[in-house]
């Protein structure tokens, strides 16, 4: 289906986003649920190889489903920031981003676009609640991440920024795209999220369940990803010194 007919008509306009980079196996299933939600989607290849870019050149052709595709792999980060800008282009004012691969459970769409629908100018976030499929090594590990952005935000509110089930307000969004350099892989969903939460958009959570699939297709490279993820705590560390102060003052404000 051609982009230009995801054009919204509407004052509050959401379009969901799915960065994809070689989820052929899950990604049919996960716009099915898109559309069961009743609401439209643009897909992001990311430079996928054939036999996913066919797929989502099928799913396409169906009603609300739009498809932007990258030339080259740029990341889930550079994924998202594509789709920022395409939704910008057709006058969306809201993106929830949901993974490709089948983790988040679609039926969930509808609380997260009304929570977001209450709470327009909020990033709407979501908490995993994790069943017994979760690796324990990706579990644990998390809380890393965890204690970095509680130090770099100097508050404990915060509560899972790796999380990749969210809506966020497109206006603030885009403007933290114009002046600062945001993470293009997996240091996005985390950079992203504390750049705007500096910014003192609110910020709300959703728990919201999350499976890994047996046949499940993870991109995440252990040794450049970590090397990138604390090169970024890095980055946002020094930031958190430049903002300490008024910070501090929002402590003190007693906002979270």
């Amino acid at each position: 289906m051609p982009i230009d007919s995801l054009v919204p008509a509407a004052e509050y306009a959401l379009l969901v986003v799915v960065p994809v980079y070689d989820h052929e196996h899950a990604i049919a299933e996960v716009v099915a649920g898109i559309g069961a939600a009743g609401l439209p989607c643009l897909l992001v290849d990311d430079g996928s190889h054939a036999d996913c870019a066919a797929v989502l050149a099928g799913l396409a052709r169906q009603p609300g489903v739009g498809l932007l595709r990258l030339q080259h792999n740029q990341g889930k980060g550079g994924a998202m920031l594509a789709g920022f800008s395409q939704a910008a282009r057709l006058g969306y004012t809201h993106v929830l981003q949901i993974d490709a691969d089948g983790q988040h459970d679609t039926a969930e769409l509808g609380r997260f676009a009304a929570l977001s629908r209450e709470r327009a100018d909020a990033v709407i976030c979501g908490i995993p609640a994790y069943d017994e499929t979760v690796p324990k090594i990706r579990l644990y590990g998390r809380y890393g991440t965890h204690v970095w952005v509680w130090i770099n935000t100097l508050s404990l509110h915060l509560r899972d920024s790796m999380c990749g089930f969210r809506v966020y307000p497109l206006a603030p969004v885009l403007q933290v795209m114009a002046q600062e350099t945001i993470g293009r892989r997996m240091d996005f969903d985390t950079e992203i999220l504390v750049r705007l939460y500096w910014r003192e958009v609110p910020v709300h959570h959703l728990a919201t369940p999350v499976t890994y699939p047996k046949d499940g297709v993870s991109h995440f490279d252990v040794w450049r990803d970590n090397l990138r993820i604390s090169g970024m705590h890095a980055r946002l560390f020094v930031g958190m010194l430049r903002r300490a102060p008024r910070l501090l003052r929002r402590r003190l404000r007693g906002q979270p």
